[in-house]
């Protein structure tokens, strides 16, 4: 009897050490298995101040219809990439339209409450010639979207190889100053585009153009800011006294603009890699500087653009309304920032010219 009760309680000892081995296990597992989640994401440790375990979508005015759903599931072609995130041509299935979806990589942007703030008032931002934000979306692993409209005719670099008529360059350097004078003056707080270049200039099948981009620094954080600022140098759009992305201000947009305008005319692109001679400057403000002074006046402008518009008669294109023009532009280029117009003038001058 002695033995039943001693081999009885030995055997519920041991079951209740099994049992409570077992939970051991099965906690620590799942705490590992957790730990792996909030610290891993594409393979990179992130401290997670920014996680969020909900996921949010803002809409703005043209995206009141867009649901989380309709930008998850979107089949998507990679149009552009950059160290801070992707750009994504994408199908919106529900809506059949096609829309442009920027992601934002984690790492590499703003901090919540200021990236907030940036976005609700740049979703609030419309003019005729800014491509407009349409929707923001956060994802539960701090994965950061925003959608735009999709501009079908190609970006003013492509136009810029394959076009050279007056009345088109006329009408979309009127359409980017009006733009840029929106930005600077039109709004409560001056915007900063702070990346203007003839690639993030968009333009329907009327040649109107489209600013985009405007503001994207502003949601970054100062280490991805400064990855788009050298990268705007490389591509020869830098203004020569800007250092950092957050000094950027109005001149430095200006230089921006210049560099745009002296494109538009000449055809040329803002670096030549290629150029024909040893000594041929291959930034494209020295170049032209150069070309005034060794009296190589035709080298300013692309051949073409003299010549006879139909059913332009009354108001014909000149070569002393083209030199004007090509002065405003240098004058944007300045190496000086005191010296640069401010963009109220600038259209002024250009309304003057297309007179």
């Amino acid at each position: 009897m002695l033995l039943k009760l001693v081999l009885g309680l030995t055997s519920t000892i041991f079951f209740i050490v099994l049992l409570l081995v077992l939970v051991f296990f099965c906690h620590k597992r799942r705490s590992k298995h957790d730990q792996n989640d909030i610290e891993s994401i594409g393979g990179e440790k992130r401290g997670d101040q920014e996680a969020s375990s909900e996921e949010d979508l803002l809409t703005f005015q043209g995206g009141q219809d867009l649901t989380i759903s309709d930008i998850l599931d979107a089949p998507g072609e990679v149009i552009g990439k950059s160290n801070y995130g992707t750009l994504y041509k994408a199908l919106l299935q529900r809506s059949n339209s096609v829309r442009l979806l920027r992601f934002l990589r984690p790492p590499c942007t703003a901090r919540v409450k200021e990236f907030r703030d940036v976005i609700q008032f740049l979703g609030c931002i419309r003019h005729p010639n800014l491509v407009p934000l349409l929707g923001f979306y956060a994802g539960p692993r701090g994965e950061k979207l925003l959608v735009n409209p999709f501009c079908r005719r190609g970006n003013l670099a492509q136009f810029i190889k394959d076009s050279h008529k007056w009345t088109n360059i006329y009408k979309i350097s009127i359409g980017i100053a009006k733009a840029l004078d929106y930005l600077h003056t039109g709004l409560q707080k001056p915007i900063i585009h702070g990346n203007l270049k003839s690639k993030n200039i968009f333009l329907d099948r009327n040649h109107q153009p489209y600013i985009s981009d405007f503001g994207l620094h502003l949601l970054l954080n100062p280490s991805a800011g400064q990855e788009m600022l050298e990268a705007s140098a490389v591509q020869g759009y830098k203004a020569p006294e800007l250092i950092k992305m957050k000094d950027a201000c109005e001149e430095t947009d200006i230089y921006s603009l210049g560099v745009i305008l002296l494109e538009l005319l000449s055809g040329k692109e803002p670096i030549n890699e290629n150029p024909t001679t040893p000594d041929e400057d291959f930034y494209l403000p020295t170049f032209s500087q150069n070309a005034v002074l060794d009296h190589r006046i035709t080298d300013l402008y692309h051949p073409d653009i003299l010549q006879s518009i139909a059913g332009n008669a009354e108001n014909p294109v000149t070569e002393e309304r083209i030199l004007r023009f090509f002065q405003l532009a240098m004058t944007c280029c300045s190496p000086s920032p005191s010296l640069r117009p401010n963009i109220q003038h600038v259209l002024w001058k250009l309304e003057e010219i297309g007179k």
